[in-house]
């Protein structure tokens, strides 16, 4: 069994280190488990820091000592390379209860349990709110109302502001607005208004927010983490950076908008996964996104763009200086005179 743990998360590493110590001295983890036949070895390992080892393929190699990079799509995992035996049985479910079938009465959760737990989702609230942290609440009944503003959860917004937008599923998700609150956390009631749940963090902006700056820190990070092996995300999130970089620091031209929409487009052809904007008479694009990627980091990068473009518009647009072209008068040169001379 392989326990993998991203590069940044050194407090981690050193105590599932130490726990994993612990766990041979007992006789918990090893050869011959407490006096049976059962055996198991748990190799801990991280890596150098990447987002993209969330990515199966990216994830493997990393285990096995390469750069953490995406893994040819057409060759799957589980058919070649030493994690082969491991990969298959982790689709057959052993990797995530090696211990069940062996001491049932000791360790099988109660189906109650099972029950119980499915019930719930798990989020955590982070931004300007009054109580960030990660709380549970009933599946299907919780609303982003509820997580945001309930005492028992977020607490509201902190005090002398307003809700502006929100991210539900992290940075990778498109953004929701006021009137998404009372939306459901339920894939299936968000996938088709346009976002996702994904890794659970709601990220909660008010109105004290630029919407031009949060999108650039949600772009630069894809930008920074990307593994560069598609030519879209290499070049594509570099491409949003520079450009949201130059509007935000007031050196943006006219064109850029458009020119953010285009590089935005060869990443995650359109239509984009975007909110319904009712004022405007704009109906949701239901999500997943398209992609010209081999995984979903590049055209992540796509989401805040359109839902800051389609919400804030004016907000880019106030910080392109408008300025009148400069006449260039191009005339024939001659070099009879040179030549003459």
């Amino acid at each position: 069994m392989f326990l993998y743990v991203r590069g940044e998360m050194a407090h981690a590493q050193e105590r599932i280190a130490a726990a994993l110590n612990e766990a041979y001295e007992a006789n918990l983890v090893g050869r011959n488990i407490l006096g049976t036949d059962f055996s198991v070895d748990i190799v801990l390992t991280w890596g150098a820091g990447a987002y993209i080892v969330g990515e199966e393929t990216a994830l493997i190699e990393s285990l096995e000592g390469h750069r953490g990079c995406l893994g040819s799509a057409a060759v799957l995992p589980g058919r070649q390379g030493p994690l082969h035996e491991a990969h298959r049985g982790q689709q057959r479910g052993d990797a995530l209860q090696p211990a069940v079938d062996h001491e049932p009465r000791r360790h099988e959760v109660p189906r109650h349990r099972h029950r119980d737990l499915a019930r719930h989702t798990s989020h955590r609230p982070v931004g300007p709110c009054a109580q960030p942290r990660r709380v549970r609440g009933p599946q299907g009944s919780t609303t982003f109302r509820d997580l945001i503003e309930s005492p028992d959860y977020g607490g509201g917004i902190r005090e002398g502001h307003e809700l502006k937008m929100f991210i539900p599923g992290g940075a990778s998700a498109p953004w929701f607005f006021p009137e998404h609150l009372d939306l459901p956390l339920e894939a299936r009631e968000v996938g088709p208004q346009g976002s996702m749940l994904g890794s659970g963090a709601v990220v909660v902006m008010d109105d004290s927010t630029d919407a031009v700056r949060a999108c650039l820190r949600v772009v630069r990070f894809f930008a920074r983490e990307s593994c560069g092996k598609c030519t879209p995300c290499r070049e594509g999130t570099t491409w949003e950076e520079q450009i949201l970089t130059r509007i935000l620091e007031g050196h943006g031209r006219p064109s850029d908008i458009e020119l953010l929409l285009d590089v935005a487009d060869n990443i995650s052809p359109g239509p984009y996964p975007v909110a319904s904007h009712e004022a405007a008479g704009l109906d949701a694009v239901p999500f997943p996104p398209r992609q010209t990627t081999i995984c979903p980091l590049g055209p992540s990068s796509v989401a805040p763009i359109t839902s800051a473009l389609r919400r804030f518009r004016s907000e880019f647009t106030d910080k392109i200086t408008l300025r009148d072209p400069i006449p260039v008068v191009s005339e024939p040169s001659t070099n009879e005179g040179v030549r003459n001379g």
